[in-house]
C-alpha cells in the first residue's frame, strides 16, 4: 500500500458534472472517467464515501421550480440525487469497485437506509459508499449533506471535485486574471462571498474543524496526486 495524507475521505460532486457537454441527463463518458479516477483510490486502500448532487436531473432553486411549492421541489432534487448516485454505483461496479448506496430516504428497494454505523462498517470492509437523498429533509443543500455525512463518518477532509483549480477571488471561467488560493480559512470564504458550498456548508465544517478541498477533478491524476499529499486545488481551514 502506497503511502497517502488521508486514510478516510468525503468526495463530493456536482450532478451537473455526470451531463458532460450535455446541459441535462448523464453522459456515461463521464461516469466511466469518473470511476477511473476513484479506481486508483480504491486501490491504495482509502476509504471513500461519496455524495453527488442531482442538478443534470432537477433541483429545488432552478427555474423549473419556481411555481412550485420549495418543500415538493427539495424532494424532486433529493430523488434526483438517488438517480445519479446508482448510476455512479453501477459505473463504480463495473470496474472493480464494491459499493453501497445509503439513502437519507427510504427507498429500500434500490439502496439501503442510511445508518451511520452500518455505513462506517461499509467503509472498515473497503467498499465505497454513495451517500443520496441528501440530507432527508428540505432547504439542506448537497454542499450540506456532504459535510454531515463527512462529520458523521469521521473523514479526515470533504473534497469537491469542480472544473476549476480551487478557489479564485472571482470566476475563473469570466474573468482572465482571476486569483486563485492556495489555502483559505472558513470566515474569509464567507466574507468575501466566494462559492465553495453554501454557508449552511462552510459553518458546518468550521464548527467541526472538517477541512475542504476544492480541485479539478476533471484533469486525470490530480485526485490519486491530491490524496498522495501533493499541493492541488484549494485548501479552506481554520
Amino acid at each position: 500500500m502506497s503511502s497517502t495524507t488521508y486514510k478516510r475521505i468525503l468526495l463530493k460532486l456536482s450532478g451537473e458534472s455526470l451531463a458532460g457537454t450535455n446541459s441535462v441527463g448523464i453522459e456515461s463518458s463521464i461516469l466511466t472517467k469518473f470511476a477511473k479516477e476513484v479506481k486508483k483510490i480504491y486501490d491504495l486502500k482509502v476509504q471513500m464515501g461519496i455524495v453527488i448532487g442531482g442538478g443534470n436531473i432537477f433541483r429545488g432553486l432552478s427555474s423549473q421550480a419556481k411555481n412550485m411549492d420549495r418543500v415538493q421541489a427539495d424532494y424532486m432534487g433529493m430523488l434526483a440525487t438517488v438517480i445519479n448516485s446508482l448510476a455512479l454505483q453501477d459505473a463504480l461496479e463495473k470496474n472493480g469497485i464494491e459499493t453501497r448506496v445509503m439513502t437519507a430516504i427510504e427507498i429500500r428497494e434500490v439502496a439501503e437506509p442510511f445508518i451511520r454505523r452500518r455505513a462506517v462498517r461499509h467503509l472498515e470492509k473497503g467498499r465505497v459508499v454513495i451517500f443520496a437523498g441528501g440530507t432527508g429533509n428540505p432547504y439542506f443543500t448537497t454542499d450540506t449533506a456532504a459535510v454531515l455525512r463527512a462529520v458523521e463518518i469521521e473523514a479526515d477532509a470533504i473534497i469537491k471535485g469542480t472544473r476549476v483549480d480551487g478557489v479564485f477571488d472571482a470566476d475563473p471561467e469570466k474573468v482572465k486574471d482571476a486569483k486563485l488560493f492556495d489555502e483559505i480559512s472558513y470566515l474569509d470564504v464567507v466574507k468575501k462571498g466566494l462559492k465553495v458550498m453554501d454557508s449552511t456548508a462552510i459553518t458546518l465544517s468550521m464548527d467541526n474543524k472538517l477541512p475542504i478541498i476544492v480541485f479539478n477533478f476533471d484533469k486525470e491524476d490530480n485526485l490519486l496526486k491530491l490524496i498522495q499529499g501533493k499541493s492541488i486545488g484549494t485548501k479552506v481551514q481554520e
